[in-house]
């Protein structure tokens, strides 16, 4: 099916895409436009990676706030707006060497889907966590992941039963806001997240009301607006409410088994291990939606995949300490592997669906080179 993709957001329409214009006039037209999709997607790791480095707990920037040098915010800054440039410059570069496709449209989504989570975990290391004077709690962190991921749903199960992108109004505002604040970080330091700056709020507590404002009275009341429209105009992809809700059902489903292990986990695991508990989210989301991808590109059958279940220690009441701190331990070691498989796996699946579409379309994924029929 041919890609449809509508934008409306004012930022971008007047200012960011005749920037866009301008770059992609200077990328040569024998680069793939896969290539700068995974070059974008390289850069938000080395990003993650590096803040990872500096900051694995998130407390670094509220205990010693010289902890991540200026250089690193700078960088970070520089990787985002890079990453950001790559990602809206892609579909024009498959535009002008005519190479669009739908294994570029899955390799584009598919990408941003595991970014999304990426970009704001990198982002919890400017105002650090809630350490009794600064930061935020890690549950919070959690909260603020879930509402960006289902953000990030929304707009593509809106697709899927429209068969148009209507691109939401708050990536690029997102992006921009990023850039800004990690530019402000390097410029005066982490100190600046942790002063009240308007009636006693902070920047984060900001951050925080327009982040559930767009999402609540922007993003999600727009969705269901077109989705309405297209109903009336009886131009859905789906016939029945059933087909229309199916997407929905395993990231809610996901949402529901992670919040679970949160709440009663007996170890405490997401204050113990706050990034590793929250990067196994953010794979975990973008194999669900992936899945979803497959389908609206309608070019194979899905098949289901086992859900990974971990078992989690029985209830601690009444126990010795001892055993305690070895069941902490054992769920730990426990959501450690499940990170570890759920990344492999899902790195896996990417490379499996890539292969098939691939030789499927007799293309290249980052070659412009046609494949040699055999």
């Amino acid at each position: 099916s041919q890609y449809s993709a509508v934008d409306t957001n004012p930022l971008s329409v007047y200012v960011m895409q005749p920037l866009w214009d301008k770059i992609i006039k200077i990328v040569p037209l024998w680069i793939a436009p896969n290539v700068l999709t995974f070059s974008g997607f390289v850069m938000i790791l080395v990003n993650y990676f590096l803040l990872s480095f500096y900051d694995w707990d998130y407390t670094a920037s509220g205990s010693s706030p010289g902890l991540v040098p200026s250089w690193v915010w700078l960088f970070s800054a520089f990787t985002t707006f890079c990453a950001y440039a790559l990602d809206s410059i892609d579909g024009k570069q498959a535009r002008r060497t005519q190479s669009s496709s739908p294994l570029g449209e899955l390799f584009d989504h598919g990408l941003d889907s595991w970014a999304t989570s990426i970009f704001v975990l990198s982002f919890f290391s400017v105002f650090s966590r809630d350490n009794g004077r600064t930061g935020v709690s890690v549950y919070t962190m959690y909260l603020y992941l879930s509402i960006v991921l289902f953000n990030f749903l929304c707009s593509h199960w809106e697709k899927y039963n429209t068969g148009v992108l209507f691109l939401p109004w708050g990536y690029d505002l997102s992006q921009v806001v990023l850039i800004a604040a990690y530019l402000l970080t390097g410029a005066v330091g982490v100190e600046v997240w942790h002063k009240p700056v308007l009636f006693g709020y902070y920047i984060t507590d900001v951050l925080v009301i327009l982040l559930i404002g767009f999402s609540l009275f922007l993003s999600f009341p727009q969705t269901l607006y077109n989705i309405h429209r297209a109903h009336l105009k009886k131009t859905l992809k789906n016939g029945s409410l059933y087909e229309g809700l199916l997407p929905l059902v395993s990231p809610l489903l996901l949402f529901i088994l992670l919040t679970v292990w949160v709440v009663l986990s007996p170890g405490n695991i997401l204050a113990r291990q706050p990034r590793l508990f929250l990067w196994m989210v953010g794979v975990a989301f973008s194999n669900v939606v992936v899945s979803i991808f497959v389908v609206t590109v309608a070019v194979f059958a899905l098949e289901t995949s086992p859900v990974l279940n971990s078992h989690r220690c029985s209830p601690l009441q009444g126990r010795p300490l001892r055993e305690r701190a070895r069941c902490t331990r054992r769920e730990e070691a426990a959501l450690a592997l499940l990170a570890l498989a759920a990344t492999a796996a899902h790195l896996h699946y990417g490379v499996c669906v890539g292969r098939q579409l691939s030789e499927h379309f007799n293309i290249y994924i980052f070659s412009l080179k046609k494949r040699v029929q055999e």
